[in-house]
């Protein structure tokens, strides 16, 4: 960890909670300050400076896409990457964006700030269009959260991309940005994640047995995925299983009374849960991989997002982490390779290992107080 630091500079840290990635990534660089000494930081919800309507539609309507229509995200998704497109949506977006967060604007301009670090595209967004428009002078740093880049992230003004990985950078330069603008430092995640635990410790004040093997099942924040199969299918194999915020699943999945599986439903102690764990299902998202590759867990991927997550998927198969594209069989049964294979449980480690920045946020904080 960083050394206590100072700074008279006034600090804002901007997210959207569309998706619980962009704002956990946002509380780890606001620990990371605190657990510093640094004041003068403002932690602030994008979306708590537009219209009701607007932060409604924003955050549910993203859920119901995903949720309900993944075929038309995914063609929305892939449309707006276009290098044709891109400049329509972009002019579309900016208009939008601004008639609903003029107070934002307003909020951002009073704030005087001398530094601005945003998460979210959205943020990116407004505050770039500031910039152009001279209502801010503040160094404008923006955290890409995942391990591939989407068009949408492009924004003129951004001072300085934070990026997860070589592939992220080498994909931002293919879409012009100068290599001078952009720090790989990993995605921030908050540095109890990194702090070391005995493991059979953590499965025994976890109520777990603490010497077999164990699985974390973790869904999105929706609860999406297929978690009661595989839960049938592994049911003598110890796991962690988390619903998230979908209630329905979470009595479901109790009723059945496996001894072997501990129902949560969302947590605020994933460290835990993952330092107990030797291989972790989970969707692909930014943060779910990066907490996970910081316990060097071996991945299997279930029901990715299209765009964004399949991303994701793509850049670690690229440095052979995770699989994906399986059946809950098949999802199974690599579970019980794993189980029955130390030698393939410490490969897939050793894979997480090489591409885990776990000193993210020191690297963040020190970037952000240049």
């Amino acid at each position: 960890m960083m050394p206590p630091a100072s700074s008279s500079k006034r600090i804002l840290i901007l997210y959207a909670t569309a998706g619980a990635g962009h704002k956990k990534a946002a509380e780890a660089v606001f620990a990371g300050f605190k657990s510093r000494g640094v004041g003068n930081v403002d932690f602030v919800d994008a979306l708590d400076h537009t219209s009701s309507f607007f932060k409604k539609t924003y955050s549910d309507g993203y859920e119901f896409m995903v949720g309900k229509l993944p075929k038309v995200w995914e063609i929305f998704f892939a449309l707006t990457d276009q290098a044709w497109f891109a400049p329509i949506f972009r002019s579309v977006r900016r208009v939008y964006n601004y008639l609903n967060a003029r107070p934002l604007v307003r909020f951002i301009r009073n704030g005087n700030y001398d530094v601005i670090f945003t998460t979210h595209f959205l943020s990116t967004e407004v505050v770039g269009w500031m910039r152009r428009k001279g209502m801010t002078d503040a160094r404008f740093i923006t955290m890409v959260t995942d391990y591939d880049v989407h068009r949408i992230w492009l924004v003129e003004g951004v001072d300085q991309y934070l990026v997860a990985s070589d592939y992220t950078k080498g994909r931002l330069k293919g879409l012009g940005v100068e290599e001078g603008r952009i720090a790989v430092t990993g995605i921030p995640v908050a540095e109890k994640f990194i702090q070391p635990r005995d493991k059979r410790e953590t499965r025994r004040k976890l109520g777990l047995q603490e010497d077999r093997f164990t699985v974390l099942l973790s869904t999105s924040s929706f609860g999406f995925g297929p978690i009661e199969e595989l839960t049938a299918l592994l049911s003598d194999i110890q796991m962690i299983v988390i619903c998230g915020y979908n209630k329905g699943l979470f009595e479901r999945m109790t009723v059945r009374g496996n001894p072997l599986h501990k129902i949560c439903t969302f947590v605020d102690n994933m460290e835990e849960m993952l330092a107990a764990s030797d291989v972790m299902i989970t969707k692909p998202g930014g943060l779910s991989i990066t907490e996970a590759l910081a316990n060097h867990l071996p991945l299997i991927f279930f029901s990715a997002i299209p765009g964004q997550e399949a991303g994701n998927v793509r850049v670690l198969a690229a440095n052979g982490i995770g699989m994906s594209d399986k059946t809950p069989p098949e999802i199974a049964a690599a579970i019980r390779a794993f189980a029955d294979s130390p030698e393939a449980l410490q490969k897939a480690r050793d894979a997480a290992t090489a591409l885990a920045r776990p000193d993210s946020v020191a690297g963040i904080v020190k970037e952000i107080l240049k």
